[in-house]
């Protein structure tokens, strides 16, 4: 065995050979076999690949009875090979009989050899088979023949891959093969339906070239792409003007650590020394280490995994020649982007006229990407586990943003459906321009003012594009979020100036900061919180950080100089934390009339009604407010006591249930007895049969994203309140789960359009 790991390129050159002959799959295994028993010095090398099912089959062999080829099976987990495959780690086993994991197959007649060494033929980290040599004295292999079977099995693992030895159909169920039609069904985080290609949001460099020629040129080559890596994760760490990409500062400090791991660059090197290039070497090294991760049973180190993944695919970028700045370059004219994660600037970077939706394995309706999705009106789905496994660069996708699905390579029926679902969505957004300057009046000629929620710049041209007749929620953290440092008064002065700008005399009103919780920023800390939605977050940050708030409330001071200042206080929790937060306020209008400067003609100050005490707080509040806000989104979880963003819980409550509609009733009512204007900016509004509740219960402002105007003002101008009242209003107190089907059931009865 000294001459296979003393000169492992030799029978690599031998191995390319075999494989480029134009024989059978099967023949041309048989060869490799025999070549590696003859170059390793082993009297039995076989290999097992796995089925259907997940068993291990002996597909070729040289030294055990050739009777048992086809025959011999072992489950994962079972035997020593099946141990190999499960656990997918090399064994090196002197007597491999007295191992507790052996289990004796008859027919194969390997009773007569004694030493094992075993490896997995990994692809991705999956175990796609094992190969195993044996010997009949008692021994050791040394390490670096096993190093040189682990080269071997990867050299192997792209022939198996091709689908000339298994069956595509077998291979997709390992996940290794991806040609046939899949559907994934996750969360549905932004409502819209798209057909596109797919785009890789940090595409999987494609390894071409297996096999060096000059180790010392690979060796130079990867010494140089490190250099690059770690040059370009310093930069992104410590440039203050860094762009991040997506990832947390503390990700990229992981990223800078395991790049300046002289181990892991030890692991490369040596795998080039066994005959890779410097691409196969990391590609190597990754698989045994992402195989290694993923089995783990404590989760950062599986979160590592991801980590370690994008680390390789960045340095692999490296080797290609591949800049960051070309990702984002040339992208069809339909795009779907697939990604593990993103940040909201990553999202913005992309070229918005093609990019067409959005599918991700992680994500949730609260984090930053999905807020910026829903404002660009782009489809996203979320919570796909397996979907970068499944899907590759070019495929053809269908995303479904109302059930949450993507259909990858649909059939000819699927996009023949979702292609007419298209051609209806683009009609029906041709019939609600026709109505965008007609009002929401309904046919007994009540009057709903429709309003914008908004919190980017990008926002402000849906005002005319929609009709709508102002901002009924303007959430200034989202400016913050998507920068890299906290911004100036002077900045955010511009900022909500260039809003009431566009806004042109018509009404909006700012929302304070609602930090904390899912909302972080990447230059402030916040400790870990057990319950980060019950946690420190919103009117709780402001008041304790009264600084930061009161530079906000000095720019919305000066920036409506001569127009009227609505501001809004998020989840106030007792009418106290308003009146703290309104005498804040009151400081920065006092200091600008102090100073002489120009002055907004008249400030209104309102909150956020999301947290369920307040509703029992109506009178003194209302003592003391100009107007109050209902967030249904945080109202709902808080009034439920249910996680939104648990899958499991999602869908277990519902907005039109009796309990939630009776407390908002009141809400109301108390509202319109003190003569305090009230307004519904949740998502909740933003729905044509939930909308269509809400005006029965009294409320006539709504302010929702700006592809749900259309269909509610369509709802609006079809229903009679008087109707709506009367139905609603006597089923209030019922002890069921929701109204919903008896809500939709009498609006078709009674011809009022819901899409």
């Amino acid at each position: 065995m000294a001459t296979a790991a003393g000169n492992p390129r030799v029978l690599l050159r031998r191995l390319r050979d075999i494989m480029a002959e134009r024989t059978s799959a099967q023949e041309r295994l048989d060869r490799i076999v025999t070549l590696i028993a003859g170059n390793m010095v082993a009297e039995v090398c076989s290999i097992y690949l796995v089925r259907a099912g997940g068993e291990l089959e002996l597909f070729a062999t040289e030294g055990l009875n050739k009777s048992a080829v086809h025959k011999t099976r072992l489950k994962k987990g079972e035997g020593l090979v099946g141990d190999i495959a499960a656990h997918a780690r090399p064994l090196n086993l002197s007597d491999a009989q007295s191992h507790p994991k052996f289990a004796y197959k008859p027919e194969t007649g390997e009773e007569i050899y004694q030493s094992l060494m075993g490896v997995p033929i990994l692809r991705d980290g999956l175990a796609l088979g094992v190969i195993v040599v044996q010997n009949k004295t008692h021994r050791l292999y040394e390490e670096e023949e096993v190093e040189a079977a682990q080269t071997i099995a990867m050299v192997l693992a792209e022939m198996i891959a091709s689908g000339d030895l298994i069956s595509p159909n077998e291979l997709e169920e390992t996940g290794i093969r991806r040609d046939r039609p899949w559907r994934f069904r996750g969360a549905a985080i932004a409502e819209g339906v798209a057909i596109g290609e797919v785009i890789l949001h940090a595409p999987r460099v494609k390894v071409e070239r297996l096999i060096a020629e000059d180790p010392d040129v690979e060796r130079a080559r990867l010494d140089t792409a490190v250099k690059q890596l770690r040059s370009q994760i310093d930069t992104l760490v410590d440039h203050e003007d860094m762009e991040l990409l997506g990832d947390t500062k503390e990700v990229m400090e992981a990223y800078r650590m395991f790049a300046n791991d002289s181990g892991w660059l030890a692991r490369l090197r040596e795998a080039i020394g066994t005959g890779l290039t410097a691409e196969a070497a990391v590609e190597r090294v990754q698989s045994e280490t992402r195989a290694r991760l993923m089995r783990a049973t404590d989760p950062y180190l599986r979160e590592r995994a991801h980590d370690l993944d994008d680390l390789a695919n960045r340095l692999l970028r490296h080797l290609a020649g591949l800049t960051e700045d070309g990702l984002h370059a040339n992208l069809p004219e339909s795009a779907i982007l697939v990604a593990r994660a993103m940040g909201p600037a990553d999202l913005l970077d992309y070229d918005r006229t093609r990019l067409k939706a959005v599918a991700l394995e992680e994500g949730s309706p609260t984090s930053h990407v999905a807020i910026v999705a829903r404002a660009l009106g782009i489809p996203l789905i979320g919570r796909i586990d397996g979907l970068l496994d499944q899907a590759d660069a070019g495929n053809l996708a269908v995303v479904d943003g109302e059930r949450g699905e993507i259909h990858l390579r649909p059939t000819p029926e699927i996009v023949s459906a979702y292609s007419a679902k298209l051609t209806l969505i683009a009609q029906r957004e041709q019939e609600f321009a026709q109505y965008k300057d007609a009002p929401a009046v309904t046919t007994d000629g009540r009057t709903i003012t429709l309003l914008l929620n908004a919190g980017l710049a990008i926002d402000l041209p849906h005002l005319d594009e929609t009709g709508a007749a102002g901002i009924g929620l303007f959430r200034t953290e989202l400016p913050f979020m998507i920068t890299q440092r906290l911004m100036g008064l002077s900045r955010q002065t511009e900022l909500y100036a260039r809003v009431l700008d566009e806004a042109k005399g018509r009404p909006v009103t700012f929302r304070t900061l609602d930090l904390g919780g899912d909302k972080q920023l990447p230059y402030m800390h916040f400790d870990p919180e057990e319950n980060p939605a019950l946690g420190w977050r919103a009117i709780r940050v402001s008041l304790d950080r009264p600084h930061l708030m009161r530079w906000q409330l000095r720019a919305m001071v000066a920036a409506a100089a001569g127009r009227e200042l609505s501001v809004m206080f998020p989840m106030i929790a007792e009418v106290e934390e308003f009146v703290q937060a309104r005498a804040l306020l009151q400081k920065e209008v006092e200091r600008a009339e102090r100073f002489g400067h120009a002055m907004p003609t008249r400030v209104r100050a309102g909150t956020m009604l999301e947290v369920p005490s307040l509703g029992w707080s109506l009178t003194p509040l209302l003592d003391r407010v100009d107007f109050i806000s209902l967030g249904t989104n945080d109202l709902m979880q808080f009034f439920f006591a249910s996680d939104r963003g648990n899958p499991r819980l999602g869908e277990r409550y519902d907005a039109l249930s009796p309990a939630f509609l009776r407390f908002i009733k009141q809400v109301i009512d108390a509202c319109n007895a003190a003569s305090k204007p009230f307004t519904v900016c949740g998502e909740m509004a933003g729905r044509p049969l939930e909308a269509l509740a809400l005006i029965a219960l009294g409320a006539v402002n709504l302010s929702m994203q700006p592809h749900a105007v259309g269909p509610v003002k369509m709802a609006i101008r079809t229903a009679r309140v008087s109707q709506l009242r009367n139905f609603l209003l006597p089923r209030l107190d019922s002890p069921g789960h929701t109204l919903r089907e008896d809500l939709r059931i009498f609006a078709e009865e009674q011809g009022i359009r819901l899409l």
